[in-house]
Parts: structure tokens; C-alpha cells; sequence
């Protein structure tokens, strides 16, 4: 054979083998096309595949708006605002997602005018909400997702130059440093040189994963070249820079820039100097390996080779390296990095896998959209730090115990702060969601199922019925039953009213029994409590959670409705389609009047009761609350703003040894107190009585309407019809019979006076 007719052939065998490797490329190219085309479209919309975004409540600004600029700029801080300031009391904010732009001007603590850019005058606006967690494939994530243009030039240049010096003039792929890796691998025997672009690590960040093959380098390019083709260069490093992996700490994942820039330097993304971009554009390749915490050494060296490689490619002077290189390694302690209500992200999960489980499907981004407030989460979280700290001084070094804070807008069911333990890093149970005895305060509910009982054809009970408390036993069952008082202390014939101000245990068990058990447990289920009607209902013996509890609570500020406890308010696809809309259960559970009497009743335990201590420490609002003492504290309040419940306890059962008074009460007045001094909060006020309340002077000492000669008075409420008779005791014959101390004496008023509840204010 001529040589000629063997090159002849090698020429078809080359022509063949390339008609057949196109055929091939193609085929993979059309392969994947159809494979990955519709996460790619997602892509050019906006969404990242199978990530799941957690965002807290959006805040409305209104044109009359009482707010300072202190607490708008703050507002405005936590949502991720750029905030330009025009003049003394003039504002310029910027959105951190859609990039808008709004002017808003302040005048005498109010907000006068809110306008577009462009000068369209508003009467409100939306600001968007924060970002509290993202999530993918069931882990959670630390992400705070920025726009090109937010990205500082060093970080982008820095990026560029460790990672793909070549990325804003490729399509895709850089077949030249595909060969030089290719020809590294073959001389070493070995996978370990990298060609991958910044969008071929897109690509497998996204859809591939991280093993090392040629295979899967092929595909990677395959799928470069195709988003090359939809995707501008900066949204591909946009994409890029808010998805890379860059570490762990604790439970959470690291991605992105924006999210490492806070948790391993404390810095937002404007404020990284050069050595701290070159820094967190070394850890891509090893995130674990350079970690600045553990490793500070090697992180000085990957950081400073950055800065050469930087250097090199004339991003930089000479002189700019060197005082870069010179830097000291600087992070701050471990201790000071902030998650953002991690409990209530898992609580928002659990209830959308509970109640909606379909609602995410494989490989779809979604965004959740919940009813925290963040402005209040953060205040939680400090008072439950600051005041645990304090608690922990009485247990003298023992095993520190646990804390649940629960905050409800009672007009909605909206959860808008909650806090499921001390750390979440040491550890991830909810105690929020924990099953304990309540203790006292259930007893509400036997006093609310009281004194609705006469409208059903019971006994007429009302505030001012009294009760013999003293050392009892109950048969039920057959079984004894004998609670006892706290500290043994028992206060003979009392009020309804002065009964649940001084939280009396047999007193509260007798109007239990006078009501009915199973109408007691009837109401204590209505407001979503699993209960059974045996004489410990009356002390809160049956478990409940503080979310139940909280919404439980409910009903007393909202006349009467119970709202479930909600915690979502939409999910939305990547294509804004509504995945899934939160429970909107709103029902009545108690009459507005019974409502109102509650109201006035806890009101009195704050006053002079149990929960006296709100007052103590200055909290001077309007408020009704109770003391709960089981083995653990609770302590359960309301304005007409919010409801909070406070639980604090051992993880493991045992007894805490301190009332709820002690324990729980200076959490929740803590949190109550700035809570309060926030918009919308702050217009918290009285309590509104509905028709059918009417106002009554009474004898305490018999619950009877008082005349002229009963030596005390006082104020007291009746739902219209259920009024005691005149007091049959005292006369001018009769001794001063000795005043109740607890109870206020009033000004003398003609006997038997009833007259309708048109004053607001609660009976003393």
C-alpha cells in the first residue's frame, strides 16, 4: 500500500471520527437543550432552581405615618436599603432587589411625602422584605442575594482574576486553559488541574455537583455555552457570585459574597477593603481549607496569592499589593455572628410540610413570604438574651434553663416574633412548638367559660360572684382530687374576680365545677387546646405549646374571634404563580361581652395581682396578663396591639423552682415594652366595651350590690341581666363589717346603681 492511499485513508478516518464527534456534540448540545432549557429559562426570569427563599413581612409606609427617622432608617437597615440622606429630614432609599428608588421627606416625627424617582407623588409604599434564610434541598442556608452592580469592582476583578481571567470574553468555555489542564493531567497521571469557567461552575453548582470527570466536564460545557447564549455576562457573575459555596458555620451553609462577607468578616459588601475581597475570592476553590477562622495562616497565603495573580493582570499597582499583602488576617469572634430567627424559618417549614406538602416541587425555586416582623424578632431576641442572663444568676453555674418567646397580631393570627431557645447553634429544638403544662395560664378559660355558662342556661357566675376558698377535696370518677394553693395560703370567701387576681388554685377548680368540666374543656378546644374535662383541667394540667397558647390568648383581645396561628402568608414559584396562600381560620369561640369581662379581669392581675411586677418594671400601657407556675414559668399578656406568651423551663422535665412571675414576666415586659415603641404598635390602647356590659357598685365582701351602710365598695362589670341582687347583709343595725384591703374602696354611690359600660376604662 502507497503511501499516498494511507494517507488517503487516515484523511476519511479523521474526516469520519470529526463528522462523528460533531454528530455526538450536537447530540449532547440537543441532550441537554431539552434536559436543562426550562431551569435555564427560570434563570433568565429570575428565579434560582431549587432554592427556596424566606423572606420576613413586607412594612408599608403611609404619607401621615407617625414614625421618627431614627426608627424609619432602622426599618429601612434591616430590609437591606441603600440610604442616601437629603437634607436634615429628607430621605433617599434605594431597593436592594428591584433597584427602585423612593424620596421620602419627614416633618415633626410624621412622614409628609413619599415619592417615585420620578416624581409621582404616593400616599404609601411598599418597602420590600427582608431576607431572613434560604434554603436548598432541605439545608439551611445563609444567602443574601445582591445585583452586579452592588458588587464592590476589587471583589469582581479579584474573582476574575484566581478564577477565569478570561470570563467576560469567552462564550462559555476557555479551550485554551482546557488544554493546558488537559495536558497537566496526562503528564501526572491524574484529575487535578481546573478548567471550568465561572459559568461552567455556575452550571454544576446548580445542576451537576462537584465530582471531577471528563464526562461531566463535557456536559458542563455544554450547558455553559447554552446559558452564554441566554444570559448577559454580569447576570451569569451575578448568579454566580450569590450561589458559590463558601463554607459552614454551625448548622448553616454559606453561599455567596454578600452572606460570607458578613458571617466570616462582619462587613456588609460596601465596606470590604482590598484585602477583603482578595480573601473571599480565594475560598471558592476550598472553602473548608481557608477558612480565616480555623486557618488563618493559609487563608494570608491563598488571599495573597489572589492579590498577585490581581497584580498580574494589571487590576492593581504594585504598591496597592504589597500594603494589601501586608494585612493582617482580621474575623470577628465566632460568637458574634448573627442567624436571622432561624426557629421561626423551621417553624415555617414544618407548617407548610404539615399543611400543604406538595407545595414544593423538585427543582423549583419558590419564594415564602411570612408574617414576622423583623423590627420585633430582633427585640425578642435581645430581651430573651439580656434577661436570661440574668435568671441565670439564681441557678449559680447549674445547667442554664430554656426560654420560647411568642408574639400574635391578634387582628390576623400573624406570628411576628418568635424565639425557640437560647442559641440555635448549641441547639435546633423549637421550644415554641414543645408540649408543657401551662399551669395558670389556663385559668382564664375557666373564668371565660363561667361567665358565658348563664347564656346557655347555667348558673349566672359573674365577676363579683364569690367562692369559698379553703382546703377542699373533689370526687370525680371516684378518685380524690385535692389541689392545694400556692404556699398554702387560702382566702375564704373571694370574688371571682379576686380569685384569678390572686391566681387561687381551689377557688379556680370550684368555679370549674360550678360551670361544668366538659364546658370548660368545650371552650379550651374551641381556641385549639387538647384538653379533657377532669377537675386539673382548671389548673392547666393538659400540655400545650406557647404558639397555642399565644393564639389561645387571642380571643380576649379580637371580642371574641379566634384566628389561628399563621406563620405563612403566600409561596410564590419562580414564575409568580401562587403556590400556596397561609390558613385564614377566623371563627367566634366566646361572646364579645365575655371577651370584655376577661379583659378587665386580667387587667386587675396586672394591677394588683400576680402580675403586679409589669407595672414594677414600667411597662404602663393598658394590659391584661397572667402567671403560670407549673414545673416550669409562664407568663401569658396582651395589649390591643399584640399577644405574648413567655415560657421558660428545663429541657428535660424538671422543676424550674421559680413562679412565672420570676421567671417569664421579665422576658415578656422586656420585650413588651420596646416592642411598643415601635409603629403600629405604639397605638395600643383601652380596651373598647361592646353593647351589653353595664357597670355595677358592689359589696366584695358579698358580691351583692352594695347600699349605704357596706363599709366597702367597688366598681365591678356584669354582662346585661346576670346583676347580683342588693346586698341583704349590713344595715344601720349591723357593725362595720372590716373591708377587703385588696379591693379599691370608691366614693359612695346610691345603692343598687347599675348603668350601661360607656366608660372604657377597667373597674378598680
Amino acid at each position: 500500500m502507497t503511501w499516498k492511499r494511507l494517507g488517503t485513508r487516515a484523511a476519511r478516518l479523521v474526516v469520519y471520527a470529526s463528522a462523528v464527534g460533531a454528530f455526538l456534540i450536537v447530540l449532547l448540545f440537543l441532550v441537554s437543550y431539552v434536559r436543562y432549557g426550562r431551569v435555564i429559562r427560570k434563570l433568565e426570569q429570575g428565579g434560582l432552581t431549587h432554592t427556596t427563599s424566606v423572606y420576613a413581612a413586607p412594612r408599608w409606609l403611609e404619607v401621615g405615618e407617625e414614625i421618627t427617622a431614627g426608627d424609619l432608617i432602622e426599618d429601612l437597615k434591616l430590609a437591606g436599603y441603600s440610604i442616601e440622606r437629603e437634607g436634615d429630614l429628607a430621605l433617599r432609599i434605594v431597593a436592594p432587589v428591584n433597584g427602585e428608588a423612593l424620596h421620602i421627606r419627614l416633618v415633626e416625627g410624621r412622614i409628609a411625602s413619599i415619592q417615585e424617582a420620578g416624581g409621582k407623588t404616593l400616599e404609601k409604599a411598599t418597602i420590600e422584605p427582608p431576607l431572613l434564610s434560604n434554603l436548598s434541598e432541605q439545608q439551611r442556608q445563609q444567602r443574601y442575594p445582591v445585583r452586579f452592580e452592588q458588587l464592590p469592582t476589587h471583589l469582581v476583578n479579584a474573582v476574575v482574576a484566581v478564577e477565569d481571567k478570561r470570563f467576560f470574553r469567552h462564550m462559555g468555555f476557555d479551550p485554551f486553559r482546557m488544554a493546558m489542564a488537559a495536558y497537566v493531567d496526562l503528564k501526572e497521571g491524574r484529575k487535578q488541574q481546573g478548567a471550568s469557567t465561572i459559568t461552567m461552575q455556575l452550571a454544576r453548582s446548580i445542576w451537576l455537583g462537584r465530582q471531577k470527570k471528563w464526562g461531566r466536564k463535557i456536559e458542563e460545557m455544554l450547558l455553559a455555552m447554552q446559558m452564554e447564549a441566554k444570559l448577559p455576562k454580569k447576570k451569569i457573575f451575578e448568579y454566580y457570585a450569590n450561589e458559590l459555596y463558601l463554607g459552614h458555620r454551625g448548622p448553616f451553609s454559606i453561599h455567596g459574597f454578600a452572606a460570607a462577607s458578613r458571617v466570616l468578616l462582619n462587613k456588609k459588601l460596601d465596606e470590604l477593603r482590598l484585602e477583603d475581597a482578595a480573601l473571599l475570592a480565594g475560598l471558592g476553590q476550598a472553602p473548608s481549607l481557608y477558612d480565616p477562622l480555623r486557618y488563618p495562616e493559609r487563608a494570608r497565603q491563598r488571599r495573597n496569592l489572589v492579590l498577585a495573580l490581581m497584580r498580574e493582570n494589571e487590576f492593581i499597582t504594585e504598591e496597592q499589593r504589597q500594603q494589601a499583602a501586608a494585612a493582617p488576617i482580621r474575623t470577628p469572634n465566632f460568637n458574634t455572628y448573627e442567624v436571622t430567627a432561624p426557629y421561626f424559618v423551621d417553624y415555617v417549614m414544618d407548617e407548610l410540610q404539615r399543611r400543604h406538602p406538595r407545595w414544593e416541587e423538585e427543582g423549583e425555586a419558590a419564594r415564602v413570604y411570612t408574617t414576622l416582623d423583623l423590627r420585633l424578632q430582633r427585640l425578642a431576641e435581645q430581651a430573651v438574651e439580656l434577661e436570661m442572663k440574668a435568671l441565670d444568676k439564681r441557678f449559680r453555674g447549674k445547667d442554664r434553663p430554656q426560654v420560647a418567646l411568642v408574639a400574635i397580631d391578634p387582628r390576623t393570627g400573624g406570628i411576628k416574633a418568635l424565639v425557640g431557645g437560647r442559641d440555635y447553634r448549641e441547639s435546633q429544638l423549637n421550644r415554641a412548638r414543645a408540649l408543657r403544662q401551662p399551669g395558670s395560664v389556663f385559668k382564664p378559660f375557666v373564668y371565660a367559660a363561667a361567665f358565658g355558662s348563664g347564656m346557655n342556661g347555667g348558673a349566672a357566675l359573674t365577676p363579683a360572684s364569690t367562692v369559698l376558698d379553703e382546703p377542699t377535696q373533689f370526687v370525680f370518677n371516684r378518685q380524690v382530687y385535692e389541689p392545694g394553693n400556692f404556699n398554702e395560703i387560702f382566702g375564704g370567701y373571694v370574688t371571682l374576680r379576686r380569685a384569678l387576681a390572686s391566681s387561687l388554685n381551689v377557688a379556680a377548680v370550684k368555679v370549674a365545677e360550678m360551670t361544668g368540666f366538659e364546658k370548660v374543656a368545650g371552650l379550651a378546644r374551641r381556641v385549639g387546646l387538647n384538653v379533657q374535662p377532669t377537675p386539673s383541667i382548671a389548673l392547666g394540667a393538659y400540655e400545650a405549646t406557647p404558639v397555642q397558647i399565644t393564639a389561645a390568648y387571642v380571643p380576649f383581645v379580637n371580642r371574641g374571634r379566634y384566628r389561628s396561628p399563621k406563620s405563612v402568608s403566600m409561596v410564590l414559584a419562580w414564575n409568580n404563580e401562587v403556590r400556596y396562600r397561609g390558613p385564614d381560620e377566623d371563627r367566634t369561640v366566646m361572646d364579645p361581652r365575655v371577651a370584655y369581662l376577661m379583659q378587665s379581669l386580667l387587667q386587675d392581675v396586672v394591677r394588683r395581682g400576680t402580675a403586679s411586677g409589669v407595672r414594677a418594671r414600667g411597662f404602663k400601657l393598658p394590659v391584661g396578663a397572667k402567671t403560670g407556675t407549673s414545673r416550669d414559668g409562664w407568663f401569658a399578656g396582651f395589649t390591643t396591639e399584640l399577644v405574648c406568651v413567655v415560657w421558660v423551663g428545663f429541657d428535660d422535665g424538671r422543676e424550674l423552682g421559680l413562679e412565672g412571675s420570676k421567671s417569664a414576666l421579665p422576658v415578656w415586659t422586656a420585650f413588651m415594652k420596646r416592642a411598643h415603641e415601635l409603629s403600629p404598635y405604639r397605638r395600643a390602647g383601652k380596651f373598647d366595651a361592646p353593647a351589653g356590659v353595664t357597670r355595677g357598685i358592689i359589696d366584695p365582701t358579698t358580691g351583692l350590690i352594695a347600699n349605704e351602710f357596706c363599709p366597702a365598695r367597688s366598681e365591678e362589670l356584669f354582662l346585661a341581666g346576670s346583676e347580683p341582687g342588693p346586698c341583704n347583709r349590713h344595715s344601720i343595725e349591723t357593725p362595720a363589717f372590716p373591708s377587703v384591703a385588696a379591693e379599691a374602696v370608691l366614693s359612695p354611690a346610691p345603692a343598687a346603681v347599675l348603668q350601661p359600660a360607656v366608660v372604657t376604662d377597667p373597674p378598680r
